[in-house]
């Protein structure tokens, strides 16, 4: 009578090792596509094992950034992320905006227009800059799981004209979309990364002469005066299985006639203040401040770092990005500009904050922005 159950417990269990190893053959496969790109290797790899915030196998930020804060555990966040009810983590109007005709904008005009969380275009002195672009309408691997706002799609890469400089702060979906990337290699003149990032836009087809890859604290002089500075970042990169086998970075962005701060994602640290005492002053401190949590304050601003950062930074202006596009954290959709808006009640440093396509005048410190979020669900 003993041996039934022992078979039936056998069966089982063989029934569940088949289970996990077809889901782990057919993962592995998904993840052979393009999509997660290619890790460094050859002459770029041995470029980043020279580096010196490569160290174990991976890059490291300057200070110890564990991926949890303190008294926070793994269940409780995903708890919070998959299973609690989040009644307003997603807004249930369209998120306003405007349809700026980008292509015919006068090439003299200092310019920027955001597409929502972190990808924006600029136009100063004569070139095109585009920022961490992502016009699939989805921050993941896996269609359909993390979808755009409903009104925040109404550009296409159609509405683009050439870019000459294609920033990417690090390599993360919400940053680097492969989608996007793919239709924009024939508009894109260079591409500015941090160290290991090329790989996969080489992988991808790009021209690796268009490539432009660098460490922190190193720069690139670009044309016509102007100058890519390579500055630090608190975060974390990783496609697939890979993690931090590419530089996630900021940068400095100097122009003929001013300075920006390309901020890409980062939780507060020393190098704010270091990157303010380099380059004396930020004329717009372009900073992540959306998707966070107290369990991972160490890799993305809370709203009262980004406060600390501006000041840091030395910063003229600030404009709020990573937020009102992508549901990646638990709080509320608005959360992010309802917070900093109050703040900066006691700060008073002009901020930034247009609605996706309205025109930002990049010399006009004076400019009016409304708070569009307020009154929406």
């Amino acid at each position: 009578m003993k041996k039934k159950p022992l078979k039936i417990f056998k069966r089982i269990m063989l029934t569940l090792v088949i289970i996990i190893a077809v889901i782990l053959v057919a993962t592995l496969g998904y993840m052979q596509q393009a999509k997660f790109g290619k890790s460094p290797s050859g002459t770029r790899l041995e470029r980043i094992k020279k580096s010196p915030n490569f160290n174990d196998g991976k890059f490291q930020n300057l200070s110890h950034t564990p991926t949890l804060a303190e008294g926070h555990n793994w269940f409780k966040v995903l708890y919070e992320t998959y299973i609690k009810n989040k009644p307003r983590q997603y807004p249930t109007h369209n998120i306003p905006s405007v349809k700026t005709d980008i292509l015919n904008l006068p090439i003299d005009s200092a310019v920027l227009v955001w597409f929502g969380h972190s990808s924006y275009f600029i136009q100063i002195d004569g070139k095109r800059i585009l920022v961490d672009p992502v016009f699939s309408g989805n921050a993941s691997p896996i269609p359909g799981t993390t979808k755009s706002f409903r009104g925040t799609d109404i550009y296409t890469l159609a509405d683009l004209p050439v870019i000459d400089y294609l920033f990417i702060s690090h390599d993360h979906y919400d940053h680097m979309d492969y989608d996007t990337l793919i239709a924009l290699k024939d508009k894109t003149k260079n591409v500015i990364c941090g160290l290991g990032v090329g790989s996969h836009f080489e992988y991808w087809g790009y021209d690796n002469s268009k490539i432009i890859e660098r460490d922190w604290n190193e720069y690139v002089a670009l044309d016509n005066g102007f100058t890519a500075f390579f500055e630090p970042a608190r975060h974390f990169s990783g496609r697939g299985l890979s993690t931090n086998n590419t530089l996630w970075t900021s940068y400095v962005l100097q122009t003929p006639s001013m300075k920006i701060y390309i901020g890409g994602d980062s939780g507060y640290d020393k190098h704010y203040s270091d990157i303010g005492k380099k380059h004396n002053s930020i004329d717009l401190a372009i900073l992540d401040n959306g998707q966070y949590n107290e369990a991972w304050k160490y890799i993305h601003n809370l709203p009262k770092d980004v406060m600390k950062a501006a000041q840091d930074l030395n910063a003229k202006r600030i404009f709020p990005v990573h937020s009102s596009k992508f549901a990646l954290a638990s709080h509320d959709w608005d959360e992010p500009l309802v917070k900093l808006s109050e703040l900066n009640k006691s700060f008073n440093i002009p901020m930034v904050t247009p609605m996706i396509g309205e025109i930002v005048y990049l010399k006009d410190n004076t400019q009016i922005f409304t708070q569009w979020w307020l009154g929406m669900n």
